[in-house]
């Protein structure tokens, strides 16, 4: 993912700014959140944007949830060879694994160096050739394994991070919106204060001007 993502979605979304600041104390001029609504509509439909910026957008203006289990979505796709090697890695980085090792090697040792050899029967003898024949297959076999394994889990790494990217970007998008929101109920309230204040201030002058004449009257 490109790392001025963030940066462009949120200069788009800061150039139109101004004109919403611009007429929010007139009532007759266009909502700020159908304003940002038909922005966000802009933005969908803009040809620079990437795959998921437009999936944040959608789902600002569909007022639904972008955050998902990204680890249980890609366990169901897994195939039944990501399955076994995921399988095989965790067994052959468990202490289950080295203690069956050192197990099976200690037998083995034992057997042909002690047991079998006083009756003439050891099929590997000492330097144990079959031996290390049977270790470097398996450590030939086990490291392919180990590496699609990792892969998938950078595979995933990335995933998820992208995931993590949307829901931020998404966050940040609704907070600057809610802010916006709370700016245009603020400026809407002074509008209505400096009203009344007019109202007010214009009924004292009638009451005073009324006053005055009727002291001249008399």
């Amino acid at each position: 993912m490109p790392p001025t993502a963030r940066s462009s979605v949120m200069r788009r979304a800061h150039r139109r700014r101004p004109a919403r600041r611009a007429t929010t104390a007139n009532p007759d001029k266009v909502h700020p959140t159908v304003r940002r609504t038909a922005i966000l509509g802009q933005m969908l439909h803009a040809r620079e944007m990437s795959n998921h910026e437009r999936r944040i957008v959608d789902a600002i203006l569909a007022k639904t949830v972008i955050s998902r289990d990204v680890r249980e979505e890609m366990a169901e796709r897994r195939t039944f060879g990501e399955r076994m090697s995921d399988r095989i890695a965790g067994f052959g980085g468990s202490w289950t694994f080295i203690l069956c090792c050192l197990g099976f090697l200690t037998v083995w040792i034992v057997i042909n160096a002690a047991v079998l050899p006083a009756r003439g029967e050891a099929f590997d003898p000492f330097p144990f050739i079959l031996l290390n024949l049977g270790l470097s297959m398996l450590a030939a076999l086990q490291a392919p394994v180990i590496l699609m394994s990792q892969n998938r889990q950078s595979a995933h790494d990335r995933v998820e991070a992208a995931h993590d990217y949307e829901v931020n970007l998404k966050s940040e998008l609704e907070i600057r919106q809610l802010h916006d929101k709370m700016d245009a109920l603020r400026e809407q309230q002074w509008a209505e204060l400096v009203s009344q204040q007019q109202q007010q201030i214009a009924m004292l002058e009638r009451l005073l001007a009324a006053h005055l004449q009727t002291e001249a009257t008399k």
